[in-house]
């Protein structure tokens, strides 16, 4: 029995607005769940939370058989859970995590507000600042999936509602919708940060006929912003969409996006829009992030582990049908 009725509309209204807020989620980004106990609902992977109430993009999984692949020593990817295999949808890869946060409905986004501070030494000191009363945690870096979830059970405490993942994001969780509604509200606004004006001008000497200049040039074109974008990934999707950093130069017509100092960025005709959103989330966090404010790249391990993740690159491989 799915119990597709815990499918409201209020859920499917909300992961809808929050799949189109390009501040909270990116192309096939983040992930949204709803449960009773038995059966959750979860996003599917590879599916775009701005299609929830256009496109069938959640999948029924036995929440007895996630919690046990969380204790046991699977992988964590459950496909088991899925409660009508038949359909062809794979659970997202952080379904662990919202089958054993014990609240009905579990919110995850790649927050940019979240971003900016988290990704950084000064900005988790100004986030816990500015959080404080609220019930939040705060869990360093570690690969998604499984073992993000079981870094989470060694932070989270029966009262918390609130999780920001250390150069990942932010989760939410509550007893309603509305009351993770809120919670995200609360949270966005005490996290603001404003962006800076920045010259969107295009170069006027035009690229070869693979690429167009991107709106973004002003990364490359701004040294400090230039140095922070060559030199390594802030955060897991930019890894799995973009890959390590951002190249400088073309290597067999595979990087998406290719940075040019002092000139610009171009960015290939044939980019997938999972690879534009991606581009428009680094230029939304840089150009928010404080001079002072030195972010931490997630490493060339952390890279690694991803770019061979079997779970990543059926998302990849999704991203291309779109």
């Amino acid at each position: 029995m799915t119990k597709k009725e815990l499918l409201t509309a209020e859920f499917l209204a909300l992961s809808a607005r929050l799949g189109q807020d390009r501040l909270q989620v990116q192309g096939p980004g983040g992930n949204t769940s709803i449960k009773d106990g038995e059966v959750m609902w979860i996003k599917a992977s590879g599916t775009e939370l701005a299609n929830a109430l256009t496109q069938d993009i959640f999948v029924s999984v036995d929440c007895n058989v996630v919690k046990s692949e969380v204790m046991g020593s699977d992988k964590g990817d459950c496909i088991d859970a899925v409660l009508e295999p038949e359909l062809g949808l794979r659970p997202s890869i952080e379904t662990t995590f919202h089958g054993v946060l014990e609240y009905p409905v579990v919110i995850h986004t790649h927050s940019v507000m979240s971003l900016v501070h988290s990704i950084n030494p000064k900005g988790r000191l100004t986030l816990a600042n500015k959080l404080q009363g609220l019930p939040f945690v705060l869990v360093p870096y570690v690969k998604p999936g499984l073992p993000l979830t079981k870094e989470i059970l060694k932070w989270v405490k029966p009262e918390t509602q609130i999780i920001i993942l250390q150069n990942h994001g932010l989760i939410c969780c509550g007893k309603s919708v509305s009351e993770v509604e809120q919670l995200i509200c609360t949270v966005e606004q005490r996290l603001y940060m404003p962006h800076r004006d920045v010259d969107t001008s295009l170069p006027q000497k035009q690229p070869n006929s693979e690429f167009k200049w991107s709106e973004y040039g002003w990364l490359a074109r701004d040294p400090h912003t230039f140095l922070l974008a060559v030199k390594g990934s802030y955060y897991p999707d930019h890894v799995v969409f973009l890959g390590p950093a951002l190249p400088q130069c073309d290597h067999e017509g595979k990087p998406p996006v290719i940075i040019e100092k002092d000139k610009g960025i171009l960015i290939r005709k044939s980019a997938l829009p999972s690879h534009k959103a991606m581009l428009c989330c680094l230029a939304d966090i840089l150009q928010r992030l404080p001079h002072d404010w030195i972010p931490e790249p997630i490493g060339e391990e952390a890279e690694a582990e991803l770019l061979n993740w079997d779970a990543e690159k059926y998302r990849q491989e999704l991203a291309k049908r779109k």
